[in-house]
């Protein structure tokens, strides 16, 4: 009996795994604060704060795109971690704010910084995208065939807001996550996934013009369809239960303990963040957060979060990540931290 659980125990430590062992952000110069959006829409400082929890967001001015903070978050990582493009096997990048309908920003991204005769795709899953597109290179790397992959999240929400709604205009902000994965046979790395939708969702967050269905045209432009569209009420319920069963069920799935993990939420809503919280039994210092100073920047938003945070993690700790966003799309990944004293 001991020896076939050594044996287990040893197959499971060679099995290759999806590691993170670098990840970077990068957010725009120009701070958005809510006393200056204040002048811009009808609302304030304080309704903001109490309401979602946001006191600025980044935003990325004048007529650059969104491959423009996903190959500056690519310069930094490449830069402080030493890694060469050539040793890069692909590219994933979601975004709903592509530079163009085509071809993919991934490709835009992956000629600028260096990778050549790679695999380069660009993902649309709304705010769960980040871990969506970790899935998909985790499988990629899990097969053998790819050592090292780029995961990309880069939002340009600035583009597609309408500055004059003031239920949508104080949410979002822009920036750019990325995320190296290599492959790991110690343990550590992805260790499990949970990946759901629910297509009714759609008619309470989407954009209504710019795709096959209302193609753009003078009368879908002068109608604002051109813009996010959310129904805060329904969204607001239906991510605190998705967000919250998903991670419950990974917390259960492996026996974690709520004490120990971090947890790694979307930063979408303060509230909603608090109220997944409480339903795992989480101590409120185990919950990341950095709403406060960047918003909802979508499917960036973790990325961003392990970027500001990889200092705190040590090699061996359980991260459960979860999000929620447009389609609906909702999910959660358990990681195993793969590196001490990240850079």
């Amino acid at each position: 009996m001991f020896k076939d659980l050594k044996t287990i125990f040893s197959m499971e430590q060679q099995k290759i795994r999806a590691a993170i062992t670098a990840v970077e952000a990068y957010l725009p110069d120009y701070i958005l604060t809510n006393e200056e959006l204040s002048k811009m829409v009808d609302t304030n400082d304080e309704w903001i704060r109490t309401r979602v929890g946001i006191e600025q967001r980044h935003i990325l001015k004048g007529d650059k795109p969104t491959s423009f903070m996903a190959i500056e978050a690519c310069k930094i990582l490449m830069e402080k971690h030493h890694v060469d493009p050539k040793t890069i096997d692909g590219i994933i990048l979601s975004t709903v704010t592509p530079d163009m309908v085509f071809p993919a920003t991934a490709s835009i991204v992956a000629d600028a910084i260096g990778v050549v005769d790679a695999i380069s795709f660009d993902m649309s899953v709304g705010c769960a995208g980040f871990l969506n597109a970790f899935e998909v290179a985790a499988n990629f790397i899990e097969t053998g065939k790819y050592k090292r992959m780029l995961v990309i999240s880069a939002e340009k929400m600035s583009a597609i807001l309408d500055y004059t709604d003031r239920n949508t205009c104080p949410l979002f902000g822009d920036g750019a996550g990325v995320a190296m994965l290599e492959a790991c046979t110690d343990g550590n790395g992805l260790q499990d996934e949970i990946l759901r939708t629910d297509g009714a969702g759609k008619v309470h967050l989407h954009m209504k013009a710019g795709g096959s269905l209302n193609p753009a045209s003078e009368e879908t432009v002068k109608n604002k369809m051109h813009y996010v569209y959310q129904e805060g009420r329904p969204v607001f319920k239906a991510a605190v239960s998705k967000m919250a069963d998903v991670s419950v069920e990974m917390i259960k799935r492996h026996n974690l303990d709520p004490n120990k993990i971090w947890y790694l939420p979307h930063q979408a809503n303060l509230r909603i963040i608090e109220a997944c919280g409480k339903r795992m039994g989480m101590p409120r210092e185990r919950i990341l957060v950095n709403i406060k100073d960047h918003g909802n920047t979508s499917d960036a938003t973790i990325p961003i979060l392990l970027s500001d945070y990889k200092h705190t993690f040590k090699k061996g700790d359980d991260l459960v990540l979860s999000s929620f966003g447009a389609g609906f799309a909702w999910g959660a990944l358990y990681i195993k931290w793969a590196v001490d004293d990240m850079k």
